[in-house]
């Protein structure tokens, strides 16, 4: 073997060449013009079978959101149908790939996925939350058709704790590449010094020369700066034999670099190319930041050097009445939406998220905890009438494929995702030692020896830290425990480089006093001022992740009702008056806002109960007929004073002072007309009025965008809202909208945020929830006009129009 190696701090012009080339690598969108049976037909793997009647859709898909809310089905999954879906999609290859390498890669299939090509098996993947890519070259058909099918198997509806959803819920790519080119996530980048003044660059590359030769390669790689200037290039030259991977390592200096934070997201590109006889054969781009991340025992979480306290929420996958299959603009305005209240971290709950989420949270500023699992060897309960209702399932979900896949998905996991800044945490699992659910130890209160032994999960976590290092030594593994007492004595806490702690609050502080050298943080709490408070307080916890950031599919409380409801953002992403408190507590940006208790209670009581639930707020001023004679006003704002002004008159100056858990509080007589708080502190002035509302008069139709790209995948999301005369938003008329769109775009979903309306998630009509809905309009791949049109009894319709380009 030769190898040699130069490094050029200028510009490279051989690179710089071939960055404006076309490129050698393909990478093709492959959602549209699928076929779609409900059902089990095992003869559709074949490539003749007739599909011809089948049903015509393009992915992302959720088939389990197409049916009905039925009591028969399960709680946990939302009170929602599953089944076994197939798709078929029948494609041309040109003849001029006959000697290229052709793959399809599948960003997340729920689940249970059984791949065939023109008829023949490629393979299965069980995890619903696993990219796979199978290399279809093989069994091709050149110049002529050739047909995809695919099998999901969710027959079993309490095979999860939450919503899965089902189908191929994720985008697919079409993946064409020179028989010499890079392995898949073969490009791995790190940053292992950094400073103010440099940062050095590491590259590791693998390459796979699939001919049968052997081949002298170089691969050069270019670095661009944030605005696309060449900072440096890197060139590696090594002999790679016939059917063998080569190995590239690339190291060097970046002066003055702009290091990547949560207040400013730098990005840099790494252009990285393959040269074979002088020519470029495969071409990669990775976006990449510089930065320096580490947990400490005493300082908690240190970016750049500096602490900074992890503000963080959980997230599940779903977005309300659109299931699983969620846009990529949705995903990036819930993520801006987070962004905007203070928030600066994200767990992924409780398993890999899709490929664009991370791209989302490295462009935002968003830290992530980057999960895999939430079941290990042992089945975990599944509500099935209701959250914590009756007798539970213990159906075995990923426990049942876990000893033969979870190495393997780990193992994906953390090469997909470890390019991105964003990551900065690898967890291993969520729960896993939840007292009795599976496992149980002499520790527990309800201790049970006829349960497996918690023993048992310090050797799996042995081989899942091991595989994580495999593939990424520069970010710390971490799970989210439940049983501090059991992991403590067993030595699963112990063998966490990150130890993170969901509730237990006592014994969390009974940790950090017994465990001095111990790092740790809340990787899973209420919204009370307790957690808040210890992460703020105590330099030693890195930071905390709510639960949760927005409402979601499944964990349903009981029947009428589809799922959790007590997070910071509805599923339509309205903004709850706890999503306020919570920037009161995390924003530097000066807020104020004010929300009424909707039932009288004890004088100081608190807005929260225990660790979810909040007391009912509402924010407007309506309350005509409330048979109080004075209403309890909640104030919530980081300004150093507030003032409350009903049809202004002043009802009196409240500082920090008078609220020492965060809320200043008001009693006040109602009359009609306008409540403004004013808030005050460092020179500036912020002012948030309630106005009483008039007779329903219109309704109003308010876009995040207007102009969408005309791809078939873009969309626009459009709150609904009754208003008077003035404009003023009317939230106690609920009156029931129909959506219809046409020309360039579709109707996608309407939602109204509201867990307890069993309307089908895909219907048209939806009765608004305080006055308000949500639509999403997606558009279609042709140019031109998209009107929506809204209607509702006794009002005047309503109409939008939106452009596809």
């Amino acid at each position: 073997m030769k190898a040699s190696q130069l490094v050029v701090a200028g510009l490279l012009l051989s690179g710089t060449a071939a960055c404006a080339a076309s490129s050698p690598r393909l990478r093709q969108n492959f959602d549209f013009d699928w076929r779609f049976h409900l059902g089990d037909v095992p003869a559709a793997s074949a490539r003749n079978f007739p599909d011809a009647d089948w049903r015509a859709l393009n992915v992302p898909h959720d088939y389990s959101r197409e049916g009905d809310f039925s009591e028969t089905n399960d709680s946990c999954t939302a009170f929602l149908p599953g089944g076994i879906g197939w798709y078929r999609k029948t494609f041309v290859v040109p003849a001029a790939w006959s000697n290229r390498l052709v793959s399809v890669q599948f960003d997340g299939v729920s689940e249970q996925s059984r791949v065939w090509i023109n008829g023949h098996f490629l393979g299965e993947r069980p995890y619903a939350y696993t990219t796979f890519a199978y290399r279809l070259t093989p069994w091709l058909n050149f110049g002529g058709t050739n047909v995809l099918a695919v099998r999901c198997d969710r027959v079993a509806i309490d095979d999860s704790r939450w919503y899965p959803g089902s189908g191929i819920y994720r985008h697919v790519w079409l993946l064409v590449t020179g028989k010499i080119h890079f392995a898949r996530y073969g490009v791995f980048i790190t940053t292992p010094e950094v400073s103010a003044q440099r940062a050095q660059v590491k590259i590791r590359t693998r390459v796979q020369n699939e001919t049968g030769d052997g081949w002298n390669t170089h691969v050069i790689t270019t670095i661009l700066n944030p605005k696309g200037d060449e900072v440096l290039s890197l060139d590696y030259g090594e002999d790679i034999d016939a059917h063998q991977d080569g190995q590239f390592a690339q190291t060097g200096e970046i002066s003055s670099p702009q290091l990547w934070s949560p207040d400013s997201p730098s990005l840099y590109t790494a252009v990285t190319e393959i040269w074979v006889a002088g020519k470029v054969v495969d071409r990669l781009q990775t976006k990449f930041g510089i930065r320096s991340i580490r947990f400490d025992a005493q300082r908690g979480f240190l970016l750049n050097g500096a602490p900074l306290k992890l503000k963080g929420v959980c997230l599940h996958d779903d977005a309300g009445a659109l299931g699983v299959a969620v846009p990529d603009r949705v995903l990036e305005r819930r993520l801006r939406l987070l962004k905007a209240i203070g928030c600066n971290a994200v767990r992924c709950s409780h398993n890999p998220k899709a490929p664009e989420f991370y791209d989302f949270c490295d462009r935002l500023g968003l830290l992530v905890m980057d999960e895999a699992f939430d079941e290990w060897t042992g089945a975990k309960r599944k509500w099935i009438h209701g959250w914590n209702v009756g007798t539970p399932s213990r159906h075995p979900g990923y426990s049942a494929f876990f000893n033969q896949w979870a190495d393997r998905d780990l193992r994906d996991l953390v090469r997909r995702d470890r390019n991105h800044p964003c990551v900065i945490l690898w967890s291993i699992g969520n729960e896993i030692d939840y007292p009795g659910d599976p496992f149980s130890y002499p520790t527990d209160n309800d201790y049970n020896s006829n349960q497996p032994s918690a023993k048992v999960l310090v050797p799996i976590a042995r081989r899942l830290i091991a595989d994580v290092r495999q593939c990424d030594d520069t970010r710390p593994v971490t799970a989210a425990l439940a049983n501090l007492p059991a992991s403590d004595a067993t030595g699963l806490s112990g063998l966490l480089d990150v130890v993170g702690v969901n509730y237990q609050l006592d014994q969390f502080l009974k940790d950090l006093a017994r465990y001095p050298d111990r790092k740790f943080f809340s990787s899973e709490c209420g919204f009370g001022l307790n957690y808040a408070g210890l992460c703020a307080t105590n330099p030693r916890v890195a930071g905390q992740f709510l639960w949760a950031g927005f409402d979601y599919l499944g964990e349903a409380k009981r029947w009428p009702g589809h799922g959790w409801d007590d997070c910071l953002f509805d599923t339509c992403g309205f903004e709850k008056p706890r999503c306020y408190f919570r920037q009161s507590l995390w924003s530097k940006k000066p807020m104020v806002h004010a929300a009424v208790r909707t039932r009288a209670a004890r004088r100081g009581a608190r807005s929260w109960q225990g660790d979810f639930g909040w007391a009912p707020m509402r924010s407007d001023w309506n309350w005509a007929g409330d048979p109080r004679p004075e209403l309890p006003v909640e104030v919530y704002s980081n300004c150093k004073t507030v003032e409350l002004f009903l049809n202004g008159q002043t009802l009196g100056k409240k500082s920090l002072a008078d609220a020492p858990d965060r809320i200043r509080r008001w009693r006040v007589h109602f009359e009609p007309g306008e409540l403004k708080a004013a808030g005050a502190g460092s020179g500036k002035t912020v002012v948030y009025r309630l106005v009483t509302a008039g007779k329903p008069d219109h309704l109003q139709l308010i876009a995040d965008r207007t102009r969408l790209a005309a791809d078939g995948e873009d969309a626009a999301q459009i709150e609904i809202r009754l208003v008077d005369a003035k404009g003023v938003r009317v939230p106690n008329h609920d009156v029931v909208c129909s959506v219809r769109v046409t020309g360039a775009g579709r109707l996608l979903a309407v939602d109204n945020g509201n867990q307890e309306d069993m309307t089908p998630l895909t219907s048209s009509s939806r009765q608004l929830h305080d006055g308000r809905a949500l639509a999403i309009v997606q558009s279609r791949r042709r140019s031109g006009d998209i009107t929506m049109t809204v209607s509702a009894p006794g009002l005047p319709e309503a109409q939008l129009k939106l452009r596809a380009l």
